[in-house]
């Protein structure tokens, strides 16, 4: 192994400690060399800083995944729960045309689901004369975004 100085003609070799038979010293003169920075047992702050990163990384990654989980059930719930009451009020209203189109244009569906609001709108289709298009709008007053679920219905309704 050869040391390296800064000037090329101030080279000079250094033998290794371990050879005995090149080192020219007697063994009891020969020393062990000293390490300056000896390597002890741990982790340098810089591997910690490292390994916290990463772990900052796939922790946000967990959290934003879990709160997109979150946001889709409530979707999914308000959905689900929104059908099913359109498709209620929907049918109330096919088995009863007359009535149901003199009745209310709005209302809630009571104490079971007091924060759906129903509104209902008539209209005629202008193609077909004896048609008539029911659109039933279900609100969800909790919800602020996609609170609105709407159900159409076409029905042909004698004079």
């Amino acid at each position: 192994m050869r040391a390296m100085s800064i000037s090329p003609s101030l080279r000079r070799s250094v033998v290794p400690v371990s050879d005995p038979a090149q080192s020219g010293c007697p063994e009891s003169q020969r020393r062990e060399p000293r390490r300056i920075f000896t390597r002890r047992g741990g982790f340098t702050l810089l591997e910690v800083m490292i390994a916290m990163a990463i772990m900052t990384i796939a922790l946000i990654a967990v959290y934003q995944s879990q709160s997109q989980s979150v946001s889709m059930a409530s979707d999914s719930r308000f959905l689900t729960t929104a059908s099913l009451l359109a498709q209620s009020r929907m049918a109330e209203i096919d088995a009863d045309t007359r009535k149901a189109i003199a009745a209310d244009t709005n209302g809630d569906f009571g104490e079971a689901f007091p924060d759906y609001r129903w509104q209902m709108e008539v209209g005629n289709v202008e193609e077909i004369q004896l048609l008539k298009r029911i659109t039933l709008t279900v609100t969800n007053s909790r919800m602020t975004k996609r609170n609105t679920y709407r159900l159409t219905l076409y029905k042909v309704v004698l004079p």
